[in-house]
């Protein structure tokens, strides 16, 4: 009997990087393709497909690689979840930027052998993404590596210190409600359309910050946000009880950007629950603010050191004075995933606030079911 394979995915603007992770699967046994909604993919991405979901039925339908496609009923990050119970078929495929802990969780738990291939192109073509395609949206992402809460005043009052960002080039998609910038990234486009602007990178970022928080909002975003996405590179910014830093520190040294790009690996929680609150249940004073602000330095230190036992401690350091003030940020669900990857990493911490989005790990050797990044140098 021929075996049935299983695969889920947006596949919006079919390019070959979609046919040949088909071509992959297909050959484990008969392919079924679960397409998301349009509805469920702008929940996920924050944006409508180009392709609506009957177009890319079509689409995917015609592919000689796939035996039968359907659009899932469900919702969220495991829409497929009643289609792959009734189906019960004996493998679920999943590219490593499509991995969840929650997607392997349901395979282990129904029989069904969950399999992670490594992205790639098909031999002689170039390497194809949906980002990439997309309307030549070149707006960046970025992640707080270190330090993340010290760009809110009720957190620096207590004690002052840096936060650590990375930009990054969009080479992926990430879920909105992730922890990548997402929201601030959406209000970026608005203002400059699909590239940042040229010019004086504080003064950007100033604006950036100012359109995110409008007047009259009542919970502002950091402003960590705006500079990780305007600063290419790595910035520290140095935070003194107030919303803007004192003082930024920009590095593009391409040795630095390498050292970071090639430490961190990525894997995937799924977006925030919609119910997900950080700020309930806090604690602020001195000691905890002091213990992030000291790790957050000495994180800069290993960046610029390029140690990287120091830079996965350090981080860790960090993740670890965050949950004490921010309990919330901590679940069983993330101390599962932590535990999973714990043996094969120097460090780990949430992208954002937690609650979703990614685990972010420091490792000197691959990771098989994680993604990569990629530091923007420049804008260009």
């Amino acid at each position: 009997m021929i075996s049935k394979v299983f695969v889920s995915g947006s596949f919006d603007m079919l390019h070959s990087g979609h046919i040949e992770f088909f071509r992959e699967a297909a050959q484990y046994g008969d392919l079924y393709v679960a397409l998301g909604s349009d509805k469920t993919i702008f929940e996920l991405k924050g944006r409508s497909t180009v392709n609506n979901e009957q177009e890319r039925l079509f689409m995917v339908k015609s592919v000689s690689f796939v035996k039968d496609a359907f659009i899932s009923r469900g919702s969220g990050i495991l829409d497929f979840e009643a289609e792959l119970r009734e189906m019960m078929p004996d493998y679920f495929v999943v590219n490593a930027d499509g991995h969840t802990s929650e997607k392997r969780a349901l395979c282990h738990a129904l029989g069904i052998q969950y399999i992670i291939l490594e992205r790639k192109p098909y031999a002689g073509l170039e390497a194809r993404s949906t980002t990439q395609l997309r309307k030549g949206n070149y707006l960046p992402y970025r992640i707080d590596l270190a330090g993340g809460w010290l760009d809110q005043p009720f957190v620096s009052k207590h004690y002052p210190g840096p936060v650590v960002t990375i930009s990054l080039e969009p080479t992926l998609e990430f879920n909105e409600r992730s922890g990548m910038a997402t929201s601030t990234r959406r209000h970026a486009q608005e203002i400059w359309g699909p590239k940042m602007p040229q010019g004086d990178y504080e003064k950007i970022a100033k604006i950036l910050f100012c359109y995110d928080n409008p007047p009259g909002t009542e919970v502002i975003s950091g402003s960590q946000d705006s500079i990780g996405l305007v600063f290419p590179g790595l910035a520290y910014a140095y935070y003194e009880g107030a919303y803007w830093p004192s003082r930024i520190e920009h590095r593009l040294d391409e040795p630095l950007l390498r050292f970071v790009e090639s430490s961190l690996y990525l894997v995937s929680l799924g977006p925030r629950y919609e119910s997900y609150n950080v700020l309930a249940n806090t604690i602020f004073d001195r000691e905890r603010s002091k213990a992030l602000a000291d790790a957050a330095e000495a994180h800069w230190q290993a960046i610029l050191n390029q140690d990287i036992v120091s830079f996965g401690r350090t981080m860790r350091e960090c993740f670890d004075a965050q949950v004490s003030m921010f309990p919330n940020m901590m679940n069983e669900r993330v101390a599962a995933l932590i535990n999973e990857y714990r043996d094969c990493a120097f460090g780990w911490k949430l992208s954002g606030a937690g609650g979703g989005g990614y685990l972010i790990l420091v490792s000197e050797k691959p990771i098989h079911s994680a993604v990569r990044v990629l530091a923007r140098r420049a804008n260009d």
